[in-house]
């Protein structure tokens, strides 16, 4: 374990915040549950936290020079665990095919995406499916429109709910789009018949 923590003696501050973010996971899941008004903000506030963590992991570990393999793939597991156990949890909540569709196109794309950049890594050229400008955008939109739908009973009078969906909807075009832009960039490879 000393292995997630550790980086030349010193005690590595990302991949601990990173490892506290797979910890919160359960812990959302049952405030989530809880049957008390108040859960559906502690359950906002929650997956907030884990997102704010994310962004704050990632500048620690370029700031302190910190990066570390374990960080590089703990970290997006992370992210991924709490969006897709997220998205689960609303769409049983919501029960409506409004939401189900967006949340199986996001976590389908994730999947895709993950696995590509899995493959590409293993053919030596993950820099071409690094991480780009539009996905930050895309996981900023979808990360605000998760949380509003999680701060909020599924109550379609509420403008929140139909903003955060709105949101949601802006996200599923941000990822399919920000999807193809990594299968272009991939395709060179997958194309080349070996």
């Amino acid at each position: 374990m000393s292995i997630l923590f550790q980086k030349n003696n010193r005690l590595n501050i990302p991949n601990v915040l990173t490892v506290g973010r797979i910890a919160l996971v359960p812990v959302f899941v049952i405030i989530f549950y809880l049957p008390f008004e108040w859960s559906y903000f502690a359950s906002a506030f929650v997956f907030a936290i884990a997102g704010i963590s994310d962004w704050f992991d990632g500048y620690l570990a370029r700031k302190l020079q910190q990066s570390t393999r374990v960080g590089a793939f703990l970290d997006p597991v992370a992210d991924k665990l709490m969006v897709v156990v997220s998205l689960v949890l609303l769409v049983e909540a919501h029960a409506t095919t409004w939401l189900a569709v967006p949340a199986f196109i996001i976590i389908a794309r994730e999947v895709a995406v993950s696995a590509l950049r899995e493959w590409m890594a293993e053919s030596g050229n993950s820099t071409r499916v690094s991480v780009s400008h539009l996905g930050k955008v895309k996981t900023v939109v979808q990360m605000v429109a998760i949380a509003g739908l999680l701060g909020n009973p599924p109550d379609y009078t509420l403008h929140l709910v139909l903003a955060s969906y709105a949101l949601l909807y802006v996200a599923v075009g941000l990822t399919i789009w920000s999807m193809f832009i990594y299968l272009k960039a991939a395709w060179p490879e997958l194309s080349s018949g070996e």
